[in-house]
């Protein structure tokens, strides 16, 4: 498949789900446009688009936790793409290694997310 049969939405941006290669720890969720999937594909790190500050990000390259892409998969309908990678560190902006380390509706929920 090619990059050019991928379906964006209105707003020219496609959802990824960032998933270790090796264990399937879904790590994060994160917008790519046209250049951000040329770009995660020519360079074998993840890039996205960041919808708030309206720039192109290299996933890692201020924290050092850069992901090495092993596979960019896409879905049966094409409007969502899975990123097999070796992320080294954190993926996530709190420090924690996955974005999803919080249980909806528990009473022991914690905001940090670090026992």
């Amino acid at each position: 498949m090619d990059a050019s049969e991928l379906t964006f939405d209105a707003h020219g941006l496609i959802p990824c789900v960032v998933q270790q290669y090796d264990t399937g720890e879904v790590l994060m969720v994160a917008w790519m446009n046209e250049e951000s999937v040329r770009l995660t594909l020519e360079t074998g790190t993840t890039w996205f688009w960041s919808r708030s500050r309206k720039e192109l990000w290299n996933k890692g390259a201020t924290s050092g936790n850069m992901q090495q892409l092993r596979e960019l998969r896409v879905d049966c309908d094409a409007d969502t793409l899975l990123a097999l990678v070796d992320s080294p560190g954190p993926a996530c902006h709190t420090g924690n290694r996955t974005c999803f380390f919080r249980t909806l509706g528990r009473a022991d929920d914690t905001s940090s997310g670090k026992d």
